[in-house]
């Protein structure tokens, strides 16, 4: 079955361009210029992904992807004509799992969008023993049917990105996860550079909500030049 898209962008000749491209690999796409619309399409269709304009006349796409994370935990790749680092943290912080900034060739967010749905499917694909979908160990319980995750029998308001990095690092107890590996296994994204904070900034911000220290670490070892480790 074919993946339901949505395009939320003002700019129509932008938007029209993404739409042809989405349809040209057969997705089915719903497309609106302004955020009010893009809402009711998000509560009333199934998506599997949204493509997501910061900027939008009515709704900022900062509000709405807010919004989206309240409820469901489908990609979101958001749209920026800014380059400033603060605008493209803000967006991960709410729970995008992605960017890309205007101009952007189209081929390159198609090659996004199928990367962000492989992880989507991976994550949520049905496995035959329910124990893998549990890890439970020094007070944490992941719960991967659900996206829920306890610390001492309290609820982390986990992002799915940060549900996600923490479900690798938990399955790979004992072992050093490069940060070229995060990357990969949870955005599902071959194009790594060194330079890119974006596990940082996902790392930073679940030991904010897991009470956990750098300097002094209960659960997410960082180790300096290679990537973080959870003890077994």
């Amino acid at each position: 079955m074919a993946a339901n898209i949505l395009i939320v962008d003002d700019e129509q000749a932008i938007a029209d361009l993404i739409e042809v491209y989405l349809k040209n690999e057969n997705y089915n796409v719903f497309k609106f210029y302004n955020g009010e619309d893009a809402l009711n399409c998000i509560e009333n269709e199934k998506l599997d992904l949204v493509i997501l304009d910061v900027m939008l006349p009515d709704v900022d796409g900062f509000s709405i992807c807010q919004q989206i994370r309240e409820k469901y935990n489908f990609p979101v790749i958001m749209l920026t004509a800014k380059e400033e680092e603060i605008d493209k943290i803000t967006g991960l912080t709410l729970g995008a799992d992605d960017y890309i900034t205007k101009p952007f060739r189209p081929l390159e967010l198609i090659a996004r969008v199928k990367a962000q749905l492989r992880r989507f499917t991976k994550y949520n694909s049905t496995k035959s023993s329910k124990e893998e979908h549990l890890i439970a160990f020094s007070g944490l319980v992941l719960d991967m049917d659900n996206h829920e995750c306890m610390l001492n029998e309290r609820k982390l308001s986990l992002t799915p990105k940060e549900f996600s990095i923490l479900w690798v690092l938990c399955s790979n107890r004992g072992r050093v996860v490069s940060l070229e590996e995060l990357f990969h296994e949870v955005w599902g994204d071959k194009y790594f550079t060194n330079n890119n904070n974006t596990v940082m900034v996902h790392i930073r911000h679940l030991r904010e909500k897991m009470h956990d220290s750098a300097e002094h670490p209960k659960y997410i070892k960082t180790v300096w030049g290679v990537g973080y480790k959870i003890e077994k």
